[in-house]
């Protein structure tokens, strides 16, 4: 197997190559393109800031939550206090929510279960992305502020690893009526907000969970039949699972079973990855600026963080620099609309002009 169209081949000696992990490659914000990246993504900041602190959006809380996250780090690149308020102001909101909702600790997620009510779908997955926009924040305050936003996060994940873990270690996504069991998707973003409360708390426990959903996930066949297929979410699909994997590459121990497994499954959805972004972005079988193919503006987000675990992260980190370059040419070529697509590529750009800033935590500024 070979990753063609990144020039990866998927062998021994990637395995080998990449247990001495690549923790950081040179800082990107010098590099050329620098400049027009950093002027889009702070164009987006601009442009989402007020709404996201103003609410009222009709978007789920989840997308929300990416440009929360992005927010923060656009804040520690600028000093922009008025990004950080967004961020406090939407995470307000969310502990607000969070507050009367059914079962104690879950978030609203703008639709769905509402605050106060016992019946009705609620999900895992969402809430998991809504955590760590909440958690992303916690670590950018001081304080009472920073300890309330943190034990909210905190909160939910006690909910979801006393309810809704598998016997297998993958995580059932909540009180979803489709389907009860261990699913890709909460699995990927629980296990990636695991990985970050470990990292903010030092507790075993959500490091515990985090590899038991990563070893779920290493032994999932991302084209087998099952609930919201590859064949039918495309790019949705390898942007949910890779965050687990993005948040806990650092975590998987080098010349371990479970490493060289989750190197494995990385390198396949890059792959997969990349054969698409060699198409033109609107002729694609998911459209990038239509429905599930708005995913494709999270993508390169991986392929950043893992251009410093894999071998090869120079023709990685380009890849990614080419998509962004296509997808750019959608979102900013007419007035920009807030819709997914821009929301998902404003963690891409925050990890390219900022390279590893999403996954900060408090104990990493202490020293830890």
């Amino acid at each position: 197997m070979k990753l063609k169209s990144l020039g990866l081949p998927l062998t021994c000696l990637i395995i080998a190559f990449s247990d001495a992990v690549l923790t950081s490659w040179p800082a990107r914000g010098d590099q050329p393109g620098s400049a027009e990246l950093r002027s889009q993504f702070l164009q987006l900041c601009d442009l989402a800031s007020p709404r996201i602190q103003a609410g009222g959006r009709k978007d789920a809380f989840f997308v929300d939550s990416y440009a929360v996250r992005a927010l923060c780090v656009a804040y520690e690149m600028t000093g922009k206090e008025n990004y950080l308020d967004a961020c406090r102001a939407w995470s307000d909101r969310m502990l607000a929510n969070q507050t009367n909702m059914v079962p104690r600790g879950a978030y609203y997620m703008n639709y769905g279960r509402k605050p106060g009510e016992e019946k009705g779908a609620w999900y895992v997955a969402d809430s998991s992305s809504i955590a760590m926009g909440v958690l992303a924040t916690a670590v950018r305050c001081q304080g009472p502020e920073k300890q309330r936003f943190l034990n909210s996060a905190k909160k939910f994940a006690a909910l979801v690893m006393d309810n809704y873990v598998g016997s297998a270690g993958g995580i059932r996504n909540g009180l979803w009526p489709k389907y009860d069991g261990e699913w890709w998707c909460s699995s990927g973003i629980f296990a990636s907000l695991a990985f970050l409360l470990y990292d903010e708390t030092g507790s075993e426990r959500y490091l515990k969970t985090a590899l038991g959903a990563v070893d779920w996930l290493n032994s999932l066949d991302p084209e087998k039949d099952q609930p919201y297929p590859l064949s039918e979410m495309g790019p949705a699909l390898p942007m949910y699972v890779l965050e687990g994997y993005s948040a806990g590459i650092s975590h998987l121990k080098p010349g371990s079973n479970r490493r060289q497994a989750a190197l494995a499954r990385i390198s396949w959805y890059l792959d997969w990855a990349g054969k698409q972004q060699s198409q033109p972005s609107r002729e694609r079988q998911w459209p990038a600026d239509v429905k599930w193919g708005m995913k494709f503006g999270g993508l390169p987000f991986h392929q950043y963080v893992q251009s410093r675990a894999l071998p090869d992260g120079p023709k990685l980190c380009a890849a990614g620099d080419r998509e962004m370059a296509q997808l750019a040419s959608l979102v900013f070529s007419h007035k920009v609309e807030l819709t997914q697509l821009p929301v998902f590529m404003m963690m891409s750009y925050a990890e390219r002009l900022s390279p590893g800033t999403i996954y900060k935590s408090s104990r990493a500024r202490r020293g830890r």
